[in-house]
């Protein structure tokens, strides 16, 4: 029997109303002929609940209590949801991360899944149960209950599709699919009925919040057919996969765009080999991560290196490389918030070239001043002024012609 691999997240399982008409949509599923693994998250902003009554036990509380404390939520949700279906008449059972075969590496609050287990639940869908997995949490080697970080019930499912041999991973979310920028900014925006693994790793990291990179990245690592589809409209969502050819070739696909993006520059460095290492080095071993990288030689030799980081880490950030000033070696820092990041991507731009030239003229001519560039095949971001990130994303969606992208007829390679 073919298999099915579903994920809900948490506001699809938000209350009791949503978790019935989840149970709806898994026994739809199954009344199909399918196997279905149901992976699901903590209800609505229970997570979020659990990590404040932490804070106001111990603000400084060990990462091993939190990921005992945090994996009950999505027990909660899995239990409720087998419990809905049960009521229907139908056979249903729900497994922890652990107990589903998730075993990961030893590392708490953002481990890595090493190797799923399969056994129990294939023994589960063989005597024609619907299995319910708790997702974002597994076990460690030495026995220790460990969560997967931001994004974690997505990769569990994508992981559970690739152990199972899944014929795709549907991942149910409030949007009906895959978006060429969010419609809530832009009403015009148009629903993808297809999109390549790169382009969605590319929307995904620039700030599309539909899928999580590393869901995606492991989903094209194993060659699992993913579909995005709304939770609570049933309709064909967004499919990813492979490379499409378009009869009609459009260079961008889509838009993505984060707010809250600042600029560092580091002023007067010493042109030294190890320069960049030890920078970057010391950002990244306290979890800051950095993007858009600018490195300038003046006249005299020195370096001004600029980048751009999230401004939820920019207090962080500033504090760490004044506490290592002396051994970096840096005269000053400016700092510059209120930024945005705004992002076009499309596999088109491979053998398109002048696309970011397009891109730099339509934003001039919207006179949005550009801060920051960076590249790749199929992407191209700018930095800009916030309180031009409307205009821009519009100004764009427009130029690029992305109103009628849906209309376009995709076929899979």
């Amino acid at each position: 029997m073919r298999t099915i691999v579903q994920k809900f997240g948490g506001t699809s399982v938000g209350s009791i109303e949503r978790i019935q008409h989840v149970a709806n949509t898994v026994i739809r599923a199954y009344e199909e002929g399918m196997s279905i693994v149901t992976v699901v998250s903590a209800m609505g902003h229970h997570t979020d609940e659990l990590v404040d009554l932490a804070k106001q036990i111990n603000p400084d509380a060990n990462k091993r209590e939190m990921d005992m404390l945090l994996s009950t939520g999505e027990q909660v949700s899995i239990s409720l949801l087998a419990m809905a279906i049960q009521a229907k008449g139908y056979k249903a059972i729900s497994l922890t991360g652990w107990q589903a075969g998730v075993q990961t590496e030893s590392i708490h609050s953002n481990a890595r899944i090493n190797h799923i287990d399969t056994t129990r639940i294939q023994q589960f869908l063989n005597e024609d149960y619907i299995v319910i997995v708790a997702g974002f949490q597994g076990i460690s080697s030495e026995n220790e209950i460990t969560t997967l970080g931001r994004g974690g019930s997505d990769t569990t499912a994508v992981a559970l599709a690739a152990a199972l041999k899944a014929e795709r991973c549907d991942i149910y979310t409030d949007v009906t699919g895959v978006y060429t920028t969010d419609p809530r900014m832009v009403k015009a925006a148009s629903k993808l009925s297809y999109v390549s693994y790169d382009e969605m790793l590319e929307l995904a990291a620039l700030g599309a919040g539909v899928l999580h990179p590393r869901a995606v990245e492991f989903a094209k690592n194993y060659q699992i057919k993913l579909q995005v589809r709304s939770s609570q409209i049933d309709e064909i969502g967004t499919f990813i996969g492979e490379d499409i050819e378009m009869e009609q070739q459009t260079v961008v696909r889509g838009i993505a765009f984060e707010s809250d993006i600042t600029r560092m520059t580091l002023n007067g460095l010493f042109n030294r080999v190890d320069l960049l290492p030890s920078i970057f080095t010391l950002l990244a071993r306290e979890g800051i991560d950095v993007d858009i990288i600018i490195h300038s030689v003046t006249s005299d030799n020195l370096v001004n290196l600029s980048f751009s980081i999230n401004s939820v880490s920019m207090i962080h950030a500033i504090k760490l490389l004044e506490d290592n000033k002396e051994q970096l070696g840096y005269v000053s820092i400016d700092v510059e918030g209120e930024l945005a990041k705004v992002s076009i991507v499309g596999s088109g731009m491979v053998s398109n070239p002048g696309v970011a030239a397009k891109m730099f003229q339509y934003l001039g001519e919207q006179g949005i001043t550009i801060k920051m560039v960076s590249t790749s095949e199929i992407k191209v971001s700018t930095v800009i002024s916030k309180t031009d990130l409307e205009k821009a994303v519009h100004a764009l969606h427009s130029s690029f012609e992305l109103d009628s992208i849906s209309k376009l007829q995709v076929v899979e390679k």
